[in-house]
């Protein structure tokens, strides 16, 4: 029997519009994940620490803020401090191209825009959470 993933689904800093974020977490359950909303306005202190108390796989943000270059940055910070660098960071919002190159660049996984079919989301995190575990079962 698979382990199921738990993804740890987070809005950080003001932004308040948590729609999408509750449309994906949603999903991401109705295809048998674990998921763990945490809610909004989160710091990213509060969301690693969340993250690594829910022994998750995936930490999703969603920043419709224009802070995604402080925040994402953040993030990965915290989970590379606490060794959890299994976790992957992904997420999405209104994030320019040129900016999703730069934070992958960083380390944060894929990063989805407006429109993105629920569909991929979920193929991308369970294709890069399988990768993740064999590499830690090898």
């Amino acid at each position: 029997m698979t382990q199921k993933i738990r993804v740890l689904v987070a809005k950080p800093g003001l932004d308040g519009h948590d729609r999408g974020a509750k449309v994906v977490a949603s999903a991401l359950r109705d295809a048998g994940m674990e998921v763990v909303y945490t809610g909004l306005r989160q710091t990213p202190e509060m969301i690693v620490e969340a993250a690594i108390q829910e022994d998750v796989d995936v930490v999703a943000l969603s920043i419709l803020s224009g802070a995604h270059m402080t925040i994402m940055p953040r993030v990965l910070e915290l989970i590379r401090e606490n060794d959890a660098d299994h976790m992957l960071l992904t997420g999405g919002g209104i994030i320019p191209k040129s900016d999703m190159a730069k934070l992958e660049d960083l380390g944060v996984g894929k990063l989805f825009g407006p429109g993105t079919s629920t569909r991929d989301i979920i193929a991308y995190i369970q294709n890069e959470v399988t990768e993740r575990r064999k590499l830690v079962d090898d």
